[in-house]
């Protein structure tokens, strides 16, 4: 069939939406469709609409529907469409939606109750890419990577404000790569760049070189005061890596409240402290990685494309 993909307009910026729509887009034209990528329904006629963002693509699927009655709408539930609490427009998108995908099995309990019985949850799957599993630098230290756009509900600059906290003999370093979002954050990033020698911004990155980035460091951090899904956590788990991350439910939806590498939001004490066990206690590290490798199985291509197909089939 002819099928339609709508994200949020990037700016010229590599988002988690985007991304996103990238990877639907092959994994449905591997399914046999016939698959467009925009930033905008302009009246493309199609059996299928998939919108990415429930909040911020409502005209765009408010438009399809009353464009094309007799096609489907499938609405991809993004973490501001359901974090702190799903907006009138959210609701309205999931009321118009023939079918609405959770990204993480937590992301079900913000839908109301009436439209439960059209969620699915579908854990976006990780491809390797040829990447070896856990490739660390040459530098003698504790490299930890930071995946996140500079906005505020991502709160950015709490790891490096952790970083400062660390006992002097630690050779912990952050290594952030996000795009702006937010204004004024690039001058927060390059002061706190040059002032602070544990910390490092590196920029926007592509897939490619944020994967080589988590690859190449001892840990990933997520500081996200909200996440509906953070596809970092994926990222970091099939390349070997352990996770500190908030106690959001983007991240326990995968790896459970009882991960011991969960810190409150906005703790910069508590993921300091973390931090330290993981680069100076013996065993607390290893401990991590094998609680998260033992989720690795959620994010297998296979299952994520075969999620998909089940739903399409059973849509039409």
């Amino acid at each position: 069939m002819n099928v339609l993909i709508v994200y949020p307009e990037t700016e010229n910026t590599v988002t988690g939406n985007f991304c996103s729509a990238c990877q639907y887009k092959d994994i449905l034209s591997d399914l046999g469709h016939n698959v467009i990528l925009t930033e905008k329904f302009e009246d493309q006629r199609v059996e299928l609409l998939i919108a990415i963002n429930a909040q911020k693509k409502n005209r765009d699927i408010v438009q399809f529907a009353e464009s094309y009655p007799d096609s489907k709408i499938v609405v991809v539930l993004s973490g501001t469409d359901i974090y702190p609490e799903p907006s009138e427009s959210s609701f309205h998108s999931m009321q118009l939606a023939h079918s609405i995908i959770a990204l993480q099995n937590k992301g079900v309990k913000q839908v109301p109750d009436k439209m439960k019985e059209k969620v699915h949850v579908i854990i976006q799957s990780v491809v390797n890419g040829g990447l070896a599993s856990g490739m660390k630098s040459d530098r003698k230290g504790f490299d930890v990577a930071l995946v996140s756009n500079l906005r505020q509900v991502k709160d950015p600059f709490l790891a490096a404000e952790a970083a400062k906290m660390m006992p002097q003999e630690s050779n912990l370093r952050i290594l952030h790569a996000g795009f702006v979002l937010d204004p004024g954050f690039d001058e927060i990033a390059r002061k706190e760049s040059i002032e602070n020698e544990r910390y490092q911004w590196l920029g926007g990155l592509d897939p490619v070189e944020t994967r080589k980035l988590i690859s190449s460091c001892n840990l990933l951090t997520i500081t996200s005061k909200h996440e509906g899904a953070g596809r970092v956590v994926g990222e970091a788990i099939v390349s070997g890596v352990p996770i500190i991350s908030t106690c959001i439910d983007g991240v326990t939806g995968v790896l459970g409240g009882g991960y011991e590498g969960l810190f409150p939001v906005g703790d910069a004490s508590a993921l300091a402290s973390l931090l330290q066990r993981a680069e100076m206690e013996e065993g607390f590290l290893d401990d991590l990685k094998k609680s998260c490798m033992s989720k690795a199985f959620n994010f297998a291509p296979s299952t994520e494309k075969a999620s998909w197909n089940e739903l399409l089939v059973n849509l039409f």
